[in-house]
């Protein structure tokens, strides 16, 4: 098995993002469970995460360590705009809105993506490599499911810049092998990675719980009756 940091830290995030991979949200989509409006629901989520993590991606630009990981190409923010557009139609700003774990997880990457290094690289990372990887997967089978395009309603799931996935990750991690971490530094990241899967399966979760059946309260079933 490699030594590289990015084997460690693979090894050392595997559970958490397993975790998140087999939320009941996520397996309920994939196989058209639901309707397409709770796809939109994951979209509009989507939607504030990127946000905040591609101004954060601006700010830190320049940074020594941060820097050689922001890339135009994986901006998602035009694409999310563009199926929001085409899900919900063109007042769609106006009916999203951040489910509590969602704001959660902005106030996080608020807190330490725009001025610490590690931090930024640990949210990139969990959200783009999986953005690249099982992420490209659930966009093929979106699509399919509910009859959508890259022109409408999957255009997040699609790197107009990015013609080998593969190659683009493996070159991703060389970067991360490369970073000039000291253990403390290192240990941050990593622990933020872990961070970022765990606001990433409560977002998931959240849109899990509006999935289920609302109880009926017994005075109610009497009511009815």
């Amino acid at each position: 098995m490699s030594d590289t940091f990015s084997a460690r830290l693979r090894a050392a995030s595997w559970q958490d993002h397993q975790a998140a991979e087999s939320q009941r949200y996520v397996s309920a989509l994939v196989a058209g469970e639901l309707p397409r409006q709770r796809y939109a629901d994951l979209v509009a989520q989507h939607y504030f995460i990127y946000q905040v993590l591609e101004e954060a991606a601006d700010a830190m630009r320049d940074d020594p360590l941060a820097g050689g990981f922001v890339d135009d190409r994986l901006t998602r923010l035009p694409a999310l705009e563009a199926d929001l557009a085409y899900l919900l139609g063109p007042d769609w700003a106006g009916r999203i809105a951040p489910n509590l774990a969602t704001r959660r997880y902005v106030a996080r990457m608020q807190e330490v993506c725009f001025t610490f290094a590690p931090a930024f690289i640990a949210h990139h990372y969990t959200r783009y490599l999986g953005d690249l990887s099982g992420g490209l997967f659930i966009g093929r089978q979106v699509a399919q499911t509910y009859e959508l395009t890259e022109e409408g309603g999957v255009a997040f799931y699609h790197f107009a810049g990015i013609d080998d996935p593969r190659g683009y990750k493996n070159a991703y991690r060389a970067r991360l092998d490369a970073l000039p971490l000291d253990v403390t530094a290192e240990a941050a990241l990593v622990g933020e990675v872990a961070v970022a899967y765990r606001h990433n399966s409560a977002v998931l979760a959240e849109l899990g719980q509006e999935q289920e059946p609302k109880p009926v309260a017994p005075e109610s079933m009497e009511s009815a009756a």
